[in-house]
Order: structure tokens, then sequence, then C-alpha cells
């Protein structure tokens, strides 16, 4: 991938000015800076997403009845 000099740069900031006006541009680079900002701390951490619904979550201290009984409630589906 070849560098980019300050002409060229020069050169794209000139193209997204026109493109966007300056009104937006600092819009433009606050979201930027935010979703950067928000995929770096997507990265960073290791919280696992809950996303079973709470009404169907067995908890830590169940039983093997309430677990077969959660199972039983489960719905067959047949794929033919």
């Amino acid at each position: 991938m070849p560098n980019l000099g300050m002409g060229e740069l020069i050169i794209i900031l000139l193209i997204v000015l026109l493109v966007f006006g300056a009104s937006r541009l600092p819009q433009i680079g606050e979201g930027l800076g935010k979703a950067i900002k928000g995929l770096k701390r997507g990265l960073n951490t290791d919280d696992d997403i809950e996303v079973t619904p709470k009404d169907k979550r067995v908890g830590e201290k169940s039983t093997a009845q309430d677990a077969k009984s959660a199972v039983s409630d489960a719905e067959v589906v047949d794929k033919t």
C-alpha cells in the first residue's frame, strides 16, 4: 500500500469538504471517534453478552428436576 503524502491528504480533505460541507465535518469526526472508541472497548473486554431470556434461564443452584422440566418445555421442530 503506497504511503500518503501531505499533498494527497489535502486533496482528500478538499474532496470530503466539497461532498459533506463544512458544517457536517465536526459531526462526522465525532461519530467516527465514537465508533473507534466503541470498537476498542469491545475488543478489550472479555464480557459475554447474555442472550437467554430471563424467564428461561436455569440458575446455578438448580436441581436436575428443574433442568428436566426446562428441557421438556422446549419446542420440538420437525425438519422434514
